[in-house]
């Protein structure tokens, strides 16, 4: 079953024998919703590569204020933290889990092995790393010219689209930290985006309209 997802997620570009070298050499790991997976200056000896459900990749400030930078999905990795790989220092970012995920972790060394020895994890890590490169430019568009009603409406539609649903679990708070601003701004905001009917909103729940 585990082979069969990592290649579901991954044929599309990595060949068939780095599928079974990932699969013997790397540990199959499952986390609940809300799990922290990378810590912020934790040392990274792992990668990971996701199988399955969400991670949100957050910033933090001297504070403690977190910022969300972007998601990642099934069939992704996390770039911020191969960065951090491969300078041999600590994590820069935190890894959340959005939802219940399931990640193949690698070895920082088979990583870099495959970098200097398989065209298709090269391939595969810089298309990763362009990805995340242009939604990193994209917060950092909406953090400099979005207004914050227009940031939060967009932030809810992403949600919308990881889990697949009009309908999200999520409490004001959650979304107060991933856009770095107050509980009181964003339930405002909120009932606003409710009388444009844009959202309905309920208990610990919203509904995009």
């Amino acid at each position: 079953m585990k082979i069969e997802l990592l290649k579901e997620r991954f044929d599309y570009i990595l060949d068939k024998n780095l599928i079974a070298e990932i699969f013997e050499t790397g540990t199959f790991k499952k986390y609940l919703k809300n799990d922290i997976i990378i810590d912020i200056d934790q040392p990274l000896t792992h990668i990971p590569l996701l199988l399955d459900g969400n991670i949100k990749i957050l910033r933090e400030d001297k504070k403690g204020n977190e910022l969300l930078i972007y998601f990642l999905e099934a069939g992704e990795t996390c770039t911020m933290s191969l960065t951090c790989c491969m300078g041999t220092t600590k994590s820069k970012i935190r890894a959340v889990a959005e939802k219940d995920s399931t990640l193949i972790m690698i070895p920082v060394q088979k990583m870099q092995d495959w970098l200097d020895n398989n065209s298709s994890w090269r391939n595969f890590i810089l298309e990763s790393y362009q990805t995340r490169f242009t939604e990193m430019l994209e917060t950092i568009d909406n953090l400099a010219f979005m207004k914050m009603d227009e940031r939060l409406y967009k932030h809810l539609k992403e949600k919308s689209k990881l889990h697949g649903s009009n309908t999200i679990i999520v409490k004001h708070l959650d979304i107060a930290e991933d856009l770095h601003t107050s509980r009181v701004v964003i339930s405002r905001l909120l009932k606003q985006l409710e009388n444009d009917k844009k959202i309905k909103l309920s208990r610990n729940k919203i509904e995009i309209l």
